[in-house]
């Protein structure tokens, strides 16, 4: 069985601007695949390439084994579903007319009322889209991506801007997709979202994947280590943020925006250690914080970037 996604030495170019530098990605069928990557990263264009918006400059795009532009290409959106960050849709249309016009351009896939169900509108079949709050015409547009009954679907930032409420509805949606088989590829600024659908993450940079692997892994990349951040509300005119590293539980030492972050070993006692040395050293830290590694510490350790939406 092919897999849903093959690319090899992908590469694409805009005049002397290389976005995509050469990449080799396969992703198999029933995961939620993750790609992440500062803004320029060159993401949104390698999924605008696998979606078939865009021919790359060089290297070969495959989706369920056959190539863009080999005569097939109709077969292949029939078989993938798309949903975008902002998607325009008739505003005096009411869900269920837009979704019985996104059905007509599928040759088969699901009834209107089932995918209706799907996305939990039916209260709001009847409703025109510019009624909506923002969470549900979200659901919407997915609904759109969902009705042709896709094998593929691609994500882009689907929850950017929507309440806690609302990401976890789309969540379910698209968590119930990928129990049924599919396979989802998504790109999100929210590392929660990624931590808690992601099967498999590629992280990118400078057009470049510099990393993947499962959160867990990716994570546990880190090592051993806890972070520590404060900022310094008092201390000796001759203090240096450097002299911190001096202390044995202490690995790195970084400022950002007015706060200091340490890396420090993963015990209790580091933390303790790291405080006496604080109080040692005439340091009186404000809003102290600490926390095991998560994805954002990943991201910022692989690109010296925290990840920001578009």
């Amino acid at each position: 069985m092919q897999p849903p996604i093959s690319c090899k030495s992908l590469v694409k170019k805009y005049g002397d601007k290389t976005a995509v530098a050469g990449i080799d990605l396969e992703v198999p069928a029933g995961i939620c695949f993750g790609l992440l990557g500062p803004n320029g990263a060159g993401k949104t264009t390698t999924v605008e390439m696998l979606e078939g918006l865009h021919a790359p400059t060089s290297g070969t795009i495959e989706l369920f084994g056959v190539r863009w532009g080999a005569g097939r290409d109709q077969e292949i959106r029939a078989r993938m579903g798309v949903a975008l960050q902002e998607t325009q849709l008739g505003d005096k249309q009411t869900v269920r007319e837009i979704l019985r016009l996104f059905r007509s351009f599928y040759p088969s896939g699901r009834t209107v009322d089932d995918v209706i169900r799907a996305v939990n509108l039916m209260p709001e079949q009847n409703q025109r889209f510019h009624t909506l709050s923002g969470g549900q015409k979200q659901r919407v547009a997915l609904a759109t991506a969902l009705v042709g009954d896709p094998e593929l679907l691609f994500l882009d930032e689907p929850t950017t801007g929507l309440d806690p409420r609302a990401r976890q509805s789309l969540w379910a949606v698209v968590e119930a997709f990928r129990a049924e088989g599919g396979t989802v590829v998504l790109t999100t600024h929210y590392m929660d979202e990624a931590a808690n659908l992601c099967d498999d993450i590629a992280v990118m940079d400078l057009g470049r994947i510099i990393a993947q692997g499962s959160p867990a892994a990716l994570i546990d990349s880190l090592g051993d280590v806890q972070f520590v951040e404060f900022e310094v509300g008092s201390a000796p005119p001759t203090f240096v943020p450097g002299v911190l590293a001096e202390c044995r539980a202490v690995r790195k030492v970084e400022e950002r925006r007015g706060r200091l972050r340490l890396t420090i070993d993963r015990e209790l006692e580091a933390l303790t250690s790291v405080l006496a040395e604080l109080k040692g050293r005439e340091v009186v830290p404000v809003g102290l914080s600490s926390h095991q590694a998560t994805l954002d510490d990943v991201f910022l350790h692989l690109t010296g970037k925290e990840l920001e939406g578009d």
